[in-house]
């Protein structure tokens, strides 16, 4: 018997020391994104985001993503096919109009005065390296044209290439995206009016994953963030329990890097944030998991931005 009691003892004292820790897990697990890494970061989503000062550590991979490696995510539109003489859309059409003009070159010459038949001859030779040299050019500057409307801008900033805003202040002076491998790209540029968007969508996002709210989360969310979400929502309606988040304060923010990708903007950005997260019990209202009490969280959101439109999340990574 007092074996047994030394044994039922030992193993109180065993689950109260692990306990807090299992508390802990879930209740981290429970707010939005499930605690989780999740979404897309276009062509970049299974290259790590740079380390910055809020988030020193390497971001995880994603767990939850519907791009396929070597693939653009879902987000965007796909690169067009290289192909053809020249490659791409713009680059076969500018192959057969240079095909057109040789084979008009070669037909002329051959057939309409002969190779070695005088002056018409020579002439013709002469026209045909007058249309292969203009071919040429208008190719080169075709081709020259066309690459930089479609290359990438890749993110810079200040001396340490990344760029900081606490809650309340937005940017503190814009971060930019330079001219990518001497292309005359326009660069992106995130200004203050930016990372309060940012911050917004933090708070915006949390109260609407809260609330349940569906529409909101599909207007402040890519298409694949906000069918995560609504899946979570689903699991936790069948568990019988709703995960409350509250008191969202924005502590701290780096720019880790900005691009533009396929006609969109991409911006992200490492935060470190408190919010106070409970999950409660449908039926009874009772606390089943976390607390009031703030917490501290890091994590990585990227946000996506078409043209026109708002900022909406395209994905968020946990801090290792």
């Amino acid at each position: 018997m007092q074996r047994k009691s030394g044994l039922l003892k030992a193993l109180a004292v065993a689950l109260s020391l692990a306990l807090p820790t299992v508390l802990a897990v879930s209740a981290a697990d429970a707010r939005i994104g499930g605690g989780s890494s999740s979404g897309s970061r276009g062509t970049r989503t299974f290259s790590a985001p740079p380390p910055t000062t809020t988030a020193p550590g390497s971001a995880s991979q994603f767990n939850r993503t519907m791009t396929q490696p070597g693939q653009p995510g879902m987000n965007t539109a796909a690169a067009p096919a290289r192909g053809g003489l020249f490659g791409g859309r713009a680059g076969g059409l500018l192959g057969g109009l240079a095909a057109g003009f040789l084979g008009a070159g070669l037909f002329g010459m051959l057939f309409g005065g002969g190779l070695f038949s005088g002056l018409g001859g020579f002439a013709s030779i002469i026209g045909l390296i007058l249309q292969v040299l203009l071919v040429v050019v208008v190719v080169r500057f075709a081709m020259a044209w066309w690459q930089r409307r479609n290359q990438p801008a890749y993110a810079t900033g200040p001396s340490d290439g990344q760029q900081s805003f606490r809650s309340g202040l937005g940017g503190l002076g814009g971060g930019f995206a330079g001219f990518g491998g001497g292309s005359n790209t326009p660069p992106l540029q995130i200004q203050p009016a930016d990372y309060e968007a940012f911050e917004r969508l933090l708070g915006d996002i949390q109260q609407a994953w809260s609330n349940e709210d569906v529409g909101s989360l599909r207007l402040l969310t890519t298409p694949e963030m906000a069918s995560y979400f609504e899946r979570d929502l689903e699991q936790n309606q069948a568990r019988g329990v709703v995960n409350k988040v509250s008191a969202v304060k924005l502590l701290q923010g780096d720019l880790a890097e900005a691009w533009r990708e396929n006609g969109a903007d991409y911006a992200t950005v490492a935060m470190r944030f408190a919010l106070a997260d409970k999950t409660i019990e449908r039926s009874s209202g009772r606390v089943v998991e976390g607390s009031d009490q703030p917490q501290e969280v890091t994590e990585i959101w990227t946000f996506l931005r078409h043209p026109g439109a708002d900022w909406q999340l395209s994905a968020i990574q946990q801090v290792s």
